[in-house]
């Protein structure tokens, strides 16, 4: 069955749709990677765009460079493209400027995108986990339910779209705070969703929720990550790290074009944009999820993708389906 066969008639609005002048997109995150490229495409759409991030100083490049971009576009002459250190860990600071957004207007799509990194195994130091939590799982939650209200009482259509990660789906071992985190998130949009969906159907609500879940990406999550370890992030050489923007690998998917794809399914009612990149195509995370679900309904250890004893067999298995899949096609 294609992913196309059951459209989703209930989905709430297109995001192009509201990618329009006069319009506001608060995306958090926004120094870098797909949070930049996400404030770029808004802003060239002319949309009003908040840009928020714990980095100040990179959030002002960044702030700097939309503007520029936007400018030399001349799509909207007065639209405001601002820039708020935030920790979106503080639910606080998003109220402020929750405040100040809707002191300006509205605000109609919603991207809770910040993250980090940081994590480690079972018996990661508490601080880290909680750390960690608190940036990938609470701050999307913060952001939902400090926005959302508001949203919802302006009585215009709009979007909270949180990003994920592969690894909350699939649990690969190596970072199983960073996986907890984000498989914590799945959980919250996917409720956060069905909860807007009821609204859609039953009070006339205008808002949906989406969970982006990026392949892999050219974007600074890793450097950030390393750089905070360093003893002297000053000093930190960004070029230690194998990838970034700045530094990009072959099978990565540059930022750009998760924000193209993102808007492109988000178009055709998705809740879920399992993005592809370079190396690994729709089809293939179609079957480590599948996989990845079975360890329950087939009695297999956790994680058994990665267990000496069921190795083989999931290799067997990805090249049985897409044998299976050539052939019917």
């Amino acid at each position: 069955m294609s992913n196309d066969s059951l459209p989703n008639s209930n989905a709430g609005p297109r995001i192009s749709d509201l990618m329009k002048p006069g319009n506001t997109a608060v995306v958090t995150g926004a120094s870098s990677g797909i949070g930049r490229a996400a404030s770029l495409k808004f802003a060239l759409a002319g949309m009003n765009v908040w840009m928020l991030d714990v980095d100040g100083a990179e959030l002002l490049e960044s702030q700097k460079f939309v503007k520029q971009e936007a400018t030399s576009a001349g799509v909207n002459p007065s639209q405001l493209i601002l820039a708020e250190v935030v920790d979106v860990a503080n639910p606080d600071a998003l109220e402020l400027v929750m405040d100040q957004v809707f002191g300006n207007g509205n605000c109609h799509i919603l991207m809770n995108n910040a993250g980090i990194g940081a994590g480690g195994g079972p018996f990661t130091d508490i601080e880290t986990v909680h750390k960690t939590m608190a940036v990938n799982l609470y701050g999307p939650i913060h952001g939902a339910t400090i926005f959302a209200p508001k949203m919802e009482e302006s009585k215009e259509p709009g979007i909270i779209i949180n990003t994920g990660s592969k690894q909350g789906i699939t649990m690969p071992p190596g970072n199983l705070t960073y996986n907890m985190s984000k498989a914590a998130l799945k959980c919250y949009t996917e409720g956060l969703e069905h909860a807007l969906m009821k609204k859609r159907l039953e009070e006339g609500g205008k808002l949906r929720a989406a969970l982006l879940v990026p392949g892999w990406v050219n974007s600074s999550i890793l450097l950030k990550s390393e750089r905070a370890k360093a003893s002297n992030p000053e000093e930190f050489d960004k070029n230690s790290i194998f990838f970034h923007e700045e530094k990009p690998a072959s099978g990565a998917w540059m930022p750009s074009q998760v924000i193209d794809f993102m808007i492109e399914e988000l178009d055709k009612g998705r809740f879920y944009v399992i993005c592809p990149d370079n190396e690994v195509d729709r089809f293939t995370d179609n079957l480590r999820i599948t996989w990845t679900s079975q360890d329950i309904t087939q009695d297999r250890p956790p994680l058994s993708r990665w267990h000496p004893d069921y190795k083989e067999a999931f290799e067997e298995f990805v090249a049985n389906e897409k044998k299976k899949s050539q052939q019917e096609g």
